[in-house]
């Protein structure tokens, strides 16, 4: 099993809280109710580390966690969630946006999509500006152990939009996040031996 150790490195609002190194960072995006931090506690094997909530929508900021001595992940708001206000919603939004369009260490976007569902104009829009952008897209089927072992084949064909097929993924029965944990560690490699191609 690899082991992905992670510690919470600070909360950011703006650019200006952005932390200022040199890891390769792996975004986590998604829907409100599509379970990011419990996913995220799943793969760093910490119940914790990421607040969950009842309550979606909670989460207003960039979340950096230092992963190892060369990886980061950030968590980033969730969207979608109607009883956020619509000024908000736009300020998270733009944050988001300027994020995935600047930020130069990022090397990967996890976007997670609840598997009973699949992925709708706003996952895809994110995939697409990702690609735009040079950065690898790991689409995430959450919640699979809500599917029956008959409705997989289904839920994996919702993703054939995304052009990549998923990995199924359940922060219940763990399902999917060695896998998960395999594809941030080989971020890892490919990005230090590129740096020592340049």
């Amino acid at each position: 099993m690899p082991r992905l150790a992670a510690e919470f490195v600070t909360s950011a609002f703006a650019l200006s809280g952005w932390p200022r190194w040199n890891r390769a960072e792996i975004a986590l995006a998604g829907r409100s109710n599509v379970g990011k931090s419990s996913l995220l506690n799943a793969i760093a094997n910490t119940k914790g580390l990421a607040r969950t909530s009842k309550t979606p929508g909670r989460t207003r900021c960039l979340n950096f966690f230092a992963v190892g001595d060369s990886i980061a992940i950030c968590d980033l708001p969730g969207f979608g969630y109607a009883k956020m206000g619509h000024d908000e919603a736009r300020k998270i939004a733009a944050m988001m946006n300027e994020y995935i369009e600047g930020r130069d260490n990022l090397a990967a976007i996890a976007i997670l999509v609840d598997c009973r569902r699949g992925p709708r104009d706003e996952e895809l829009a994110l995939a697409e500006g990702a690609r735009a952008r040079g950065v690898d897209v790991i689409p995430i089927a959450t919640k699979c152990d809500k599917l029956k072992r008959s409705e997989r084949a289904a839920a994996i064909r919702r993703f054939d939009s995304m052009g990549i097929a998923p990995i199924l993924c359940s922060a219940t029965s763990a399902e999917g996040i060695d896998e998960l944990r395999r594809r941030i560690l080989a971020l890892k490699r490919r990005t230090t031996e590129d740096r020592i191609e340049t």
